[in-house]
């Protein structure tokens, strides 16, 4: 039913029906699935419907009732139960309504509106604006992106133990200039059955497949590539598949369509509001579903990891890990207050790759990490987190508190059995003012102050992704910081991580947790300055939670805590006012304190580090 004073549409309908013959079928239901006139479709005038004896419900000379397939009115309905209600009249109904057979169609069929394929902004079969032809209720919707990244950028660079691009360079650390370049294409596909504007989809059936080009181009050799004859260039190409499942709606359990659905094969998944601890694309089975309209909700998921391309981070179909996430967790709106989303979780990780030794492409072993006794391990750790998020009054507040305990089954300090016991915490205020926003952020991941015993109490994630703090605008977030073994055999932290984990690599690599811990602190403001304009600032200062880590590793006596501050000003436009075209330039400067001198010597014009990054995502 279509309003008549919301949009104009039902007036035209009107005048259209009172001027055009009757065999026009103006109501759609002689046009084809494009609002073109189906040939062979004109008939001639339906006679006066017969029995309507009320003068309210005879239809007008000349005129047939819109939506009625036959001459007759049907039988009127008589009332068996006296002294109940009536049944309303047909004349009790409002008068500025007018039934459509086909209301996705209706603006094309009046010529308001006239579709292109490849107009992504306007009504677009290929888009799921409307249902397929032939069909009221399958939607196809079809996605391409292009995403380009441009990164100028310095680190710490080691030399290289064999060979370096400066021959008579003795230095531990070489020049730090590095600049990265990746160009992603993503093709997806969704074919959809359903009225998903107010209730879940019947099924849905999606796919997302990406190709990659990145070339990367250092200052020094075996950084890039393990072989020290190399160059210290690499161009690589991937194609990953990052979505192909299929969800099924179960069940409805209410009035109000809380549902039961499940969802099997590679698919999104976070476990809590921000990615610190699971967000990636994995294969596996996932129940969910929704209670009390829609106030609760609940995951229960089990996910087998795929092994990622070094180079591109796509998954890699072809190999699989053997290394599973279980996660079964909660939501409960307006809890503890009105305004605030609660999160109960809980999260296993399920590790067991002690028998295979992994290289990758780039010929840098990252199974097991090459730090401690280099042996292969495996573990168990459960993960019990608490997640909130909403607002209380005018302040803006995202919370998590995580603590992970398990078992290891090899300690690289000890090669003894171990047990696991860390925790995390990380919490965002913010408030608006206007076109204004301001927030403060805070975290804390516990680190291990003693390497030699039987006890791991530094915490670290299972695929992080944190969008927070500034998140990939960020320095510290978005570069690698190499710590040991030439450069890529082990990171400080990771790429688009915030953990100092020690890892050999967040895609690859195993969860560490001999690690020094972090502590962050930071402030940041976002500008509204235009609609299609935002200006976003942070500033960000880190420590070591506990330095005892690092110190047996460089077998240094003292090592103090603080690492540095970092400073980032982003700018994303959006010409449109929408994400088809999205343009982000973001700049991030990182000045080191004196726990990260002392462990990166660098010359003293070199004695900072910076980060570019010019992204555009193009959206169909």
């Amino acid at each position: 039913m279509v309003p008549q004073h919301t949009a104009h549409f039902g007036l035209a309908v009107l005048l259209l029906a009172s001027t055009a013959p009757a065999e026009a079928g103006i109501f759609g239901k002689y046009f084809d699935c494009y609002g073109k006139l189906a040939p062979g479709t004109e008939r001639a005038a339906e006679p006066e419907a017969q029995g309507a004896t009320d003068p309210a419900l005879a239809p007008l000379d000349g005129r047939r009732r819109p939506g009625l397939r036959g001459p007759n009115l049907p039988e009127p309905i008589t009332q068996e139960n006296p002294g109940a209600v009536p049944l309303p009249r047909a004349d009790n109904f409002p008068k500025d309504h007018v039934p459509i057979p086909d209301r996705w169609r209706l603006v094309e069929t009046l010529g308001v509106v006239k579709s292109r394929w490849s107009d992504p902004y306007n009504q677009n079969t290929l888009k799921g604006d409307r249902p397929l032809c032939g069909t009221h209720d399958k939607f196809f919707q079809l996605t391409a992106i292009s995403d380009t990244v441009v990164e100028p950028r310095s680190f710490p660079t080691p030399v290289g133990v064999q060979t370096t691009e400066q021959p008579g360079n003795n230095d531990v650390f070489g020049r730090q200039h590095s600049t990265v370049f990746a160009q992603t294409f993503i093709l997806g596909a969704a074919l959809t059955k359903g009225s998903t504007a107010f209730k879940p989809p019947d099924y849905e059936l999606r796919t997302a497949i990406a190709f990659q080009i990145n070339h990367v181009d250092v200052a020094e050799r075996r950084v890039l590539l393990v072989e020290p004859t190399r160059p210290s260039r690499r161009t690589d190409v991937f194609v990953g598949v990052q979505e192909l499942f299929y969800d099924k709606h179960l069940r409805n359990v209410s009035d109000r369509f809380d549902f039961d659905s499940v969802r099997i094969g590679i698919q999104p998944f976070s476990s809590d509001f921000r990615g610190f601890l699971f967000q990636d694309n994995q294969p596996g089975i996932r129940f969910f579903g929704t209670r009390d309209n829609n106030r609760l909700q609940y995951n229960l998921a089990a996910f087998v990891r795929l092994e990622k391309d070094t180079n591109s981070g796509l998954n890699d179909i072809t190999s699989l890990r053997d290394d599973w996430v279980f996660v079964a967790n909660v939501y409960r709106q307006d809890l503890p207050l009105p305004g605030l989303t609660s999160q109960l979780s809980v999260t296993y990780n399920r590790n067991r790759e002690r028998d295979s030794i992994e290289v990758d492409t780039n010929g840098f072993p990252v199974r097991p990490a090459l730090i401690g006794d280099l042996r292969p391990r495996e573990y168990d750790v459960v993960y019990l987190g608490y997640n909130v998020d909403g607002r209380i009054g005018r302040v803006n507040l995202t919370a998590s508190a995580s603590y992970a305990m398990g078992n290891n089954r090899n300690n690289i300090f000890t090669s003894r059995p171990s047990r696991i016991r860390s925790f995390f915490f990380a919490a965002e205020p913010s408030i608006d003012w206007g076109w204004t926003r301001v927030r403060l952020s805070g975290l804390y991941a516990s680190g291990d102050g003693n390497p030699y015993d039987d006890v791991e109490n530094g915490y670290d994630a299972i695929f992080e992704n944190p969008q927070f703090a500034g998140a990939d605008t960020s320095y510290w977030i978005r570069q690698v910081i190499p710590f040991a073994g030439g450069g890529r055999a082990i990171g400080l932290n990771g790429r688009n991580g915030i953990l100092n984990s020690l890892r050999s690599s967040k895609e690859q690599g195993q969860s560490n947790f001999n690690n020094p811990g972090t502590v962050l602190l930071g402030a940041g403001a976002d500008f509204d300055v235009l609609p299609e304009l935002r200006l976003t600032v942070n500033a960000n200062h880190l420590w070591f939670a506990k330095t005892d880590i690092i110190q047996a590793l460089r077998v240094e006596g003292s090592i103090p805590k603080s690492i540095g501050t970092d400073l980032s000003l982003a700018s994303i436009y959006r010409p449109h006012f929408n994400q088809n075209l999205v343009f982000r330039l973001s700049g991030a400067l990182f000045d080191p304190a004196a726990g990260f001198n002392d462990l990166f010597a660098n010359s003293p014009r070199n004695n900072r580090y910076y980060s570019v990054l010019f992204n555009a995502v193009l959206s169909y």
